[in-house]
C-alpha cells in the first residue's frame, strides 16, 4: 500500500484548502501510460474503481494502475531548485524501506 510521508500529507492538504475542494476531494494518481510516468491532480471526488486512502485529514485516489505501480512505495515532497534559483516543492515517489529488526 502507498505510504504517505509527512511533508507530502502537508503539502496535499494545503493544495486542497488553497483549491477549495470539497471534504470529499483530494489529490487523485493516475497511470495513463505507465511507462511515461504518472500523473497527479486534484479532484473533487473518487472514480468509482479508484482505491482511496485517508489519514492525517487528506484523501489520496488512486486509479487501479497507480495503485498498483504504487503497492511498495512512498509519496514524499522534496525542494528543488529551478532554473530561475528558486526553490519549489514536488511530490516525489521513492521506494518503501523495510524497518530493520530490533529483535
Amino acid at each position: 500500500m502507498l505510504a504517505i510521508t509527512e511533508n507530502a500529507a502537508e503539502a496535499i492538504k494545503t493544495l486542497s484548502t488553497d483549491a477549495e475542494l470539497p471534504d470529499d476531494g483530494g489529490l487523485r494518481i493516475t497511470a495513463p501510460d505507465p511507462a511515461q510516468g504518472l500523473e497527479l491532480a486534484l479532484a473533487q471526488t473518487a472514480d468509482d474503481s479508484d482505491t482511496v486512502l485517508r489519514g492525517e485529514g487528506i484523501t489520496v485516489f488512486l486509479e487501479p494502475t497507480a495503485a498498483q505501480i504504487l503497492d511498495d512505495k512512498v509519496l514524499d515532497v522534496q525542494p528543488v531548485t529551478t532554473e530561475g534559483g528558486e526553490e519549489e516543492l514536488r511530490f516525489a515517489i521513492v521506494a518503501q524501506t523495510e524497518e530493520p529488526d530490533e529483535s
